[in-house]
């Protein structure tokens, strides 16, 4: 089912690519100095090693040399890492594998698991047991007992709003809740995210529901190879019910302290009480497409979040090409299980979300677009191209084949 007229999106095209087997042997005495962080607010002295043993050490990870900029000096997040989204390559972090609350970005991982389990057009009517469980002051995108809803309309409101309401009813869908939280916290397992501990669908606050940095990029690597994800996530404005909705990710539809990022397009926002604000975004510039995750920024100003966020992705890709990585995004466990398999071929222009069944009607790869300026004034329109999908058997990938991610982005308005 197509996106309402009403959809203004940043679509992801996606290209066929080598995957960069990575090994990093940078030193640990080229770590940056550490933000300074409030007494509370202390990472633990040992992390996580997966994707690389500087990502386990507390404090700012980085590379410095000749011709790479320094990072920005009024960071506070907790934790953040920046990372090339087609190589793998980690180029700078901070804190990357610190277990903490994730908020609505943990809805990365939901849509991840749960998307590809029904087709756009299926229709749900909701029953008030669906709604059962929803956590008091949740973000909400307005669902009605008794209203029928379709499959599509329940994900803008994930994606667009946040909303919990939606994730309950997808959940009652797939099994109820204590079975989507075990599918999650299963896919999470398979993507080697082991930081993560899911709790609740949605990412409400919840005792002992932690992920961290680099599980929530892994989370949203994995979700850009489907293109239904794509779509959601880069849609700015569309139309639930009788209403408009707008997403709330300000980099991608603006605010007045807080500018369009060129470039951006996807891919999710949070914010409660014990996680305070996260983030994880991806954009492209020059050919080079950057993931940016950061956790709870200790400067309390509107959108400081959006701000950090910005400030690393300019980072980033003024460094890629010139920084040497510190770690690696690894590739999902059932990876190896086809590294002795002939690689695809790319002649086979598919998307891997569709192969898999996650497009359900309706959904069909882009090859090509003509940028128009966005019905919502959200800034300049981008220019577009085509370019090839290629079709990576079932979702895994080869090792030592990069996953395929987007190589242009696009802002694409449907009059």
């Amino acid at each position: 089912m197509p996106a309402p007229n009403t959809t203004v999106r940043r679509s992801l095209l996606v290209t066929s690519a080598t995957l960069l087997s990575l090994s990093v042997t940078a030193p640990a005495a080229l770590a940056a100095p550490t933000p300074s962080t409030s007494p509370t607010a202390t990472p633990p002295a040992r992390m996580s090693t997966v994707g690389g043993a500087r990502l386990g050490m507390p404090g700012t990870q980085v590379n410095l040399a000749p011709g790479v900029p320094v990072l920005p000096k009024d960071l506070t997040a907790r934790s953040w890492i920046v990372s090339d989204a087609e190589s793998g390559e980690v180029l700078a972090a901070h804190n990357a594998h610190w277990r903490l609350p994730p908020a609505s970005t943990l809805k990365m991982l939901f849509a991840d698991t749960v998307l590809p389990r029904f087709p756009q057009s299926t229709e749900h009517k909701v029953a008030p047991s669906d709604l059962k469980g929803v956590g008091v002051g949740s973000s909400v995108v307005g669902i009605k007992e008794g209203a029928t809803y379709s499959v599509h309309d329940l994900w803008l409101g994930v994606f667009l709003r946040s909303g919990n309401d939606a994730v309950h009813v997808l959940s009652q869908m797939n099994g109820g809740v204590k079975q989507t939280v075990q599918d999650m916290q299963d896919h999470a397992e398979e993507l080697q995210a082991l930081d993560t501990d899911v709790v609740s669908p949605d990412g409400y606050d919840a005792p002992g529901q932690v992920s961290s940095a680099y599980d929530l990029t892994l989370f949203a690597r994995s979700g850009l190879q489907k293109k239904d994800f794509r779509d959601y996530c880069s849609t700015v404005s569309a139309t639930f019910g009788s209403a408009e909705i707008r997403n709330t990710n300000r980099l991608l539809s603006g605010d007045t302290d807080v500018p369009v990022y060129q470039g951006i397009a996807g891919v999710k926002n949070g914010n409660t009480t014990h996680a305070g604000a996260t983030f994880t975004g991806v954009a492209e510039r020059n050919g080079k497409v950057l993931l940016v995750t950061v956790m709870n920024p200790e400067k309390h100003e509107h959108n400081e979040v959006y701000k950090e966020t910005a400030k690393l992705f300019d980072w980033g890709f003024q460094a890629v090409g010139k920084v040497n990585a510190v770690g690696e995004l690894v590739p999902p466990k059932s990876a190896s299980s086809t590294a002795s398999q002939p690689g695809p071929s790319t002649s086979a222009a598919q998307d891997p979300g569709q192969a898999a069944g996650t497009g359900g009607p309706g959904s069909k790869p882009v090859a090509s677009a003509t940028a128009a300026s966005g019905s919502s004034g959200v800034g300049i329109a981008l220019a577009v191209a085509g370019g090839l999908l290629v079709l990576l058997g079932g979702g895994a990938f080869l090792v030592n084949r990069r996953w395929p991610l987007p190589d242009l982005m696009r802002r694409r308005a449907r009059p």
